[in-house]
């Protein structure tokens, strides 16, 4: 008997952006029939590969900008910091010195980002969709629906997988 789908399957649209900032820097995008929008990384991300070993997370993205001074209130979210589509999330360095700088990829107010990462990097990842999150974002009600243009489905994303398994073999 096949196991009952988790509530990341049940309840999350999983959509994928490619190549964001260096090559092979792929995210998933969970978006929740709310509109909710959970930024992880994708399976493929550098980070995820094995080996590698996360050394610190860091929500500080500029001197003037801390990610975890975000303090959301209220009904209207009050407080939440507008994101663009580019803008940085978090920095991730790695112990074999390589550092990532982790982007929205969409446009909306940050929620939360995921302060559990900063006591213990590795459940990144050992379970990047669930525990593992890097933040979530809310999209503006108007623009839920355009938030998943540019974005691809599991299915094109595998596509791609597939088309750099190839080409690099």
């Amino acid at each position: 008997m096949a196991a009952a789908p988790s509530v990341t399957e049940r309840y999350f649209t999983r959509w994928y952006k490619t190549d964001v900032g260096q090559p092979r820097e792929d995210y998933c995008i969970l978006q929740h029939s709310n509109r909710i929008c959970v930024i992880t990384l994708a399976e493929s991300h550098p980070v995820l590969q094995k080996g590698k070993t996360i050394k610190n997370i860091n929500y500080q993205v500029t001197a003037h900008c801390s990610r975890l001074q975000n303090k959301v209130s209220g009904k209207s979210k009050r407080g939440a910091q507008f994101l663009t589509a580019l803008a940085p999330l978090c920095r991730i360095s790695c112990s074999d010195g390589e550092e990532y700088t982790i982007h929205s990829c969409i446009r909306g107010r940050l929620m939360e980002v995921n302060e559990n990462l900063l006591n213990n990097p590795a459940i990144l990842q050992e379970k990047p969709s669930t525990e593992g999150y890097i933040a979530v974002v809310l999209p503006k009600f108007e623009e839920s629906k355009i938030v998943t243009q540019g974005l691809l489905t599991q299915e094109e994303y595998e596509g791609i997988l597939l088309h750099r398994l190839n080409s690099s073999s």
